[in-house]
């Protein structure tokens, strides 16, 4: 009835391309007025999509706020995602970051630097930081790829 043959296994591999830019941002702001100064500043549309949500091993679930330029499609537009959701964080190797922005693909370095810079003219916002998505080991990470 079944075939009893063997199964074929492929390795995909990933490319850089396929890695997103992460930018961390520490900011006291709540997140809509952030998404709101960064609207004006940068010149986009940030509009709040579905948040990332999850459980942990122990069954206590966590919400995270997202925000996207392009909500019709969010992975493939910039993202603004909140780091804490009360007391909890979205990735806690990161305690220090409140905000993240994800830029799908890969970004040329020269437009990342200005991106970085009209961040940092932003009021309300006290650090921005480039963060490797390669080299931060955390397991909350795939949830935001």
């Amino acid at each position: 009835m079944g075939y009893t043959g063997k199964i074929k296994k492929f390795h995909l591999s990933a490319s850089d391309d396929d890695i997103p830019s992460l930018i961390g941002i520490v900011s006291s702001e709540p997140d809509y007025r952030l998404s709101l100064k960064l609207n004006r500043k940068l010149g986009i549309a940030l509009k709040s999509i579905s948040p990332v949500e999850f459980a942990d091993e122990t069954g206590a679930e966590f919400r995270f706020s997202r925000f996207s330029d392009s909500p019709s499609h969010p992975t493939s537009g910039l993202q603004l995602v909140c780091n804490r959701s009360l007391r909890n964080f979205l990735l806690p190797k990161l305690k220090n970051i409140d905000f993240l922005i994800l830029i799908p693909g890969s970004t040329d370095e020269q437009i990342l630097e200005k991106l970085m810079a009209d961040l940092r003219e932003t009021d309300s916002i006290s650090g921005v930081f480039n963060i490797d998505p390669k080299a931060l080991k955390d397991k909350n990470l795939k949830y935001l790829f």
